[in-house]
């Protein structure tokens, strides 16, 4: 315990060294760059920027919550990372959870790590710390590869480098973007996997794509059976190429209809229609309360 406090205590000192005018370090070879670079020094969380970079724009809200009373109970554990922009001002390059939880408990300081970068390898460092991160959606995942090709001009077989991953693997990840937007959205909020994605991808005509899409949600197919339906499609084998043209129910909900729906209720409501143009809607609650506040509402 007493080497925890001794290494607190080391941090508000170099955070000090920070705020003095004289001692403002602009590089690596500026005078104390070396006790500041690679150290974990406690900084005021209003000096610090997000970063126009992050390329994670979900944040789930219960999930915050619980980080905010981790954070409550047990301090922040794991430093963010920032690089310095200006005297006494930072930027993120990592770790917007831990800095979005640490202000809804109303933290004044938050330990971090410095660099001193500029902003190609700000957005390399920010892209390739967060695509190795568990609980990006596919999509980000994938836009967060297209962005290392397309702002750092990467080759694949590079970004394969950089990240850790099989160059095949980047090029799945990279092919869901060629998906109508309304799969990517649909994917991005969990109605379907990437494998059925991956499987809808083998379909050119967007308009089928998504004839495909909501024949997936309405009859809760499988991977395995998107894959064959696609494998029929392209095979022409007797109707079927007819039958996945068609409308797989007597109407469908839209994406923006379940929004709204959604939003009226204050969260993401499930809705599916069968082939018959009955469905149902499913209303998720996460606590009591929030089961009556739902209860409130529809009886309002």
């Amino acid at each position: 315990m007493a080497k925890a406090i001794k290494k607190q205590a080391l941090g508000r000192g170099l955070s000090a060294l920070l705020k003095d005018p004289e001692n403002d370090i602009k590089s690596i070879e500026d005078n104390n760059a070396d006790k500041v670079v690679g150290n974990i020094i406690e900084l005021e969380i209003a000096s610090i920027e997000i970063n126009p970079f992050q390329p994670r724009t979900n944040f789930n809200e219960d999930s915050l919550n619980e980080l905010a009373t981790s954070i409550r109970e047990l301090g922040v554990i794991q430093p963010i990372t920032v690089r310095k922009t200006a005297f006494n001002k930072y930027q993120l390059i990592s770790g917007e959870r831990r800095l979005r939880a640490s202000k809804l408990v109303g933290l004044e300081t938050i330990p971090a790590y410095i660099r001193i970068a500029n902003d190609n390898d700000s957005l390399t460092m920010a892209l390739v710390e967060n695509i190795q991160r568990h609980d990006l959606d596919p999509i980000e995942i994938a836009l967060s590869y297209q962005r290392l090709m397309e702002e750092i001009s990467l080759t694949q077989e590079q970004v394969s480098d950089r990240v850790g991953k099989k160059r095949s693997t980047i090029a799945n990840y990279l092919r869901l973007l060629r998906l109508d937007p309304i799969i990517q959205t649909g994917i991005r909020d969990g109605f379907i996997t990437m494998g059925h994605g991956r499987a809808i991808i083998n379909i050119e005509d967007l308009d089928v794509q998504t004839n495909i899409y909501h024949q997936i949600i309405t009859e809760n197919l499988s991977v395995r059976e998107t894959e064959a339906l696609v494998k029929k499609y392209q095979e022409g084998v007797g109707n079927e190429k007819q039958s996945v043209l068609k409308k797989e129910s007597q109407f469908v909900v839209s994406e923006e209809d379940k929004r709204s729906i959604g939003s009226f209720f204050g969260a993401k409501v499930d809705v599916k229609v069968g082939n018959n143009g009955k469905g149902k809607i499913s209303i998720p609650f996460h606590s009591e309360e929030d089961l009556n506040r739902i209860i409130k509402l529809l009886k309002d």
